[in-house]
């Protein structure tokens, strides 16, 4: 039964062409379900007036009054419940089987690779050939570092800086006592740095997670807001990236690790408040610096750069001349990176009202704040197509701090 006042939960709606009709692609950040759901593009509306504040005789009238669907009650209602099917509604239903899916994922022995086979090789053997592959050519290690940028794109595409960074970062990768590894949440809320105390996995074998580290800041900043989105966890791909060179470094002998995502910015850089100022990060903060203080430690942010072009809803395609721009832009906000400068790195970007689309800024801001006065060097930059014209980009880097 469908419930008074049906609401969505936050879904991805990705246009698409089925059976030769215009549709969209629902999918749920969480994959409670294990299939997706199609429905004709024309019944857009109906996501957005399942808002809750409507009954479904009100749905109904909204959708005819202000959108000219014309649908019975009872097909509005099978709509309804093919949501409910793969738990797209926010009501109790979905609301059980999250509960009950973060405690399958708190129970597991470790969160499993989520893109080995795919994104890389499953076996350690292939994937050991395929990393050593690029990082053949690469300079000698440098001097002992602190933090490193590591890219979160796929390594088809990355694997050269991929390579260059965790080539420099070897030395402080076998040395380290402890690993922060700060990834970019994709499905994150704004201001969010969720934790887990799951342990991480690789092809190499299992990354402990510091559980004691995560106690601390989870206690600073507070049990919900630590661990409210933690599922995210289990199919976020920034961390994974990051783990699997790392334990690659290492020779794959594992080390402890702290996995925390990080969400969106964007609040911030609209100016609706200061991440210096912001609780949560003031409590992060403190409270990291005191779990790593005495210990031999490594911070890694898992971001990517800029994300430009049709594929990112931009209006116009990248010609030779936006290639150029955007490096430009790019090594300038890279100078604030290796100068250890985490609010000139952030009043960059706020400057520019991250319209270049900054997947990164979380994770790498957070990174400095930590490091303080770290100084770093560039470690390897491109630019990677993001559709089959090349007219969008992804651009990304590496940087070694000490």
């Amino acid at each position: 039964m469908i419930d008074t006042n049906p609401k969505l939960r936050p879904i991805h709606a990705q246009p698409i062409v089925a059976d030769g009709q215009p549709g969209l692609l629902l999918q749920d950040p969480l994959r409670l379900a294990d299939k997706a759901l199609v429905i004709p593009r024309a019944l857009m509306p109906v996501l957005q007036f399942s808002d809750g504040t409507r009954s479904l005789n009100e749905l109904y009238a909204s959708l005819m009054i202000r959108a000219g669907i014309q649908l019975s009650i009872p097909e509005l209602e099978r709509i309804l419940e093919r949501f409910d099917e793969v738990f797209l509604l926010d009501n109790e239903r979905s609301a059980a089987e999250i509960e009950a899916t973060v405690g399958s994922y708190r129970a597991a022995p470790f969160r499993p690779p989520a893109l080995a086979g795919d994104g890389y090789p499953a076996e350690p053997e292939e994937l050991t050939e395929l990393l050593d592959g690029y990082l053949k050519g690469n300079p000698p290690a440098g001097r002992a570092i602190r933090g490193v940028v590591s890219p979160h794109i796929d390594y088809e595409r990355g694997g050269p800086v991929y390579a260059e960074v965790w080539h420099r970062a070897t030395r402080a990768a076998r040395d380290a006592q402890v690993v922060l590894i700060l990834g970019t949440d994709h499905n994150g809320g704004c201001g969010r740095l969720t934790l887990t105390g799951q342990n991480y996995a690789t092809p190499y074998g299992v990354l402990p997670t510091d559980t004691a580290t995560v106690d601390a800041v989870a206690e600073a900043i507070g049990q919900e807001a630590a661990f409210a989105e933690e599922l995210n966890h289990r199919h976020e791909h920034s961390i994974e990236l990051a783990a699997v060179w790392l334990h690659h470094a290492r020779g794959g002998e594992p080390c402890p690790v702290v996995p925390i995502l990080m969400g969106s910015f964007q609040h911030f850089v609209d100016g609706e408040a200061q991440p210096a100022d912001d609780p949560i990060m003031v409590k992060a903060v403190r409270a990291l610096r005191t779990a790593l203080e005495g210990r031999e430690a490594l911070v890694v942010a898992a971001a990517d750069l800029a994300h430009i072009g049709p594929a990112f809803d931009d209006p116009r395609p990248v010609d030779n001349f936006g290639l150029a721009q955007l490096k430009a832009q790019d090594m300038s906000l890279v100078d604030t990176i290796c100068a250890g400068d985490a609010e000139a790195f952030f009043d960059a970007i706020r400057q520019e009202g991250n319209r270049r689309n900054i997947c990164g800024l979380a994770p790498i801001y957070l990174m400095l704040r930590l490091l303080d006065d770290g100084r770093g060097e560039l470690a390897g930059y491109d630019r990677c197509p993001a559709d089959k014209n090349h007219t969008s980009f992804v651009s990304i880097c590496g940087v070694a701090l000490d």
